[in-house]
């Protein structure tokens, strides 16, 4: 897997293959690299994306979605859409992450995501330390990863611009909560809504935030269990 590597671009760090060709060099032919975004939010599905590099230098500017602008990220993922070899996005609805936990949800989005590839990987580089995806699938964990490596970078804005743009059409279904500007994060205008209106059904009520709604206390439920039960206390 050969490949030149951009420029330095105001100072961001710049992703390369020294990864993806350390586990090509192992024999894997397919290298995915995956990242998530919305594990923190209170409402909308947790999305993971998926990709596998082409092997040519990235479009210049290429980073973790964090360090991008929302024009820029929007702008790199149109550049990346021709540039990646393959990639797919998975996600876990609010109402499974309420029955499952988040990283059961972020094992079943991943999942999805991977199993939507036209050609299952040999390894997936997962940003973090954390391997959430387990068997069968032959993981390399990398804190960072979606800094230093051009394939989980991709993922990452690929993920985030994806959301994104779910969460705004969410918006005219749910009109009020922000979705628009904070993707389902906690904001001002969105606990103010919550507070008056309560959770959507694209809310995650088994988190804690819905003790602080003691109107729609009736529609909290049980948070999942160490093994993905619900708990009953």
């Amino acid at each position: 897997m050969a490949a030149s590597t951009p420029a330095p671009s105001e100072g961001v760090p710049v992703p390369d293959y020294r990864l993806e060709q350390e586990l090509a060099g192992a024999g894997a032919r397919t290298v995915a690299g995956v990242d998530e975004v919305g594990r923190g939010a209170w409402a909308g599905p947790v999305v993971v994306c998926a990709a596998v590099a082409d092997g040519s230098a990235p479009p210049e500017g290429l980073t973790d979605s964090k360090k991008l602008t929302p024009k820029r990220r929007t702008a790199m993922a149109e550049a990346l859409g021709p540039w990646v070899a393959d990639h797919a996005i998975g996600r876990a609805e609010a109402g499974e992450i309420d029955e499952l936990g988040m990283t059961a949800a972020l094992r079943l989005a991943a999942h999805r995501a991977l199993e939507g590839l036209r050609e299952r990987p040999d390894a997936v580089i997962l940003d973090g330390k954390h391997d959430y995806l387990g068997q069968p699938w032959a993981v390399r964990t990398r804190v960072g990863a979606d800094l230093a490596c051009v394939s989980v970078a991709a993922a990452s804005v690929l993920a985030k611009v994806y959301r994104d743009a779910w969460m705004a059409d969410l918006e005219e279904e749910c009109p009020g909560y922000g979705f628009t500007t904070a993707a389902g994060y906690p904001s001002p205008v969105h606990r103010a809504a919550l507070a008056e209106h309560g959770p959507t059904p694209h809310h995650r009520v088994s988190w804690s935030f819905m003790d602080d709604l003691p109107k729609w206390s009736h529609l909290r439920k049980p948070k999942p269990g160490p093994a993905g039960q619900t708990a009953l206390i």
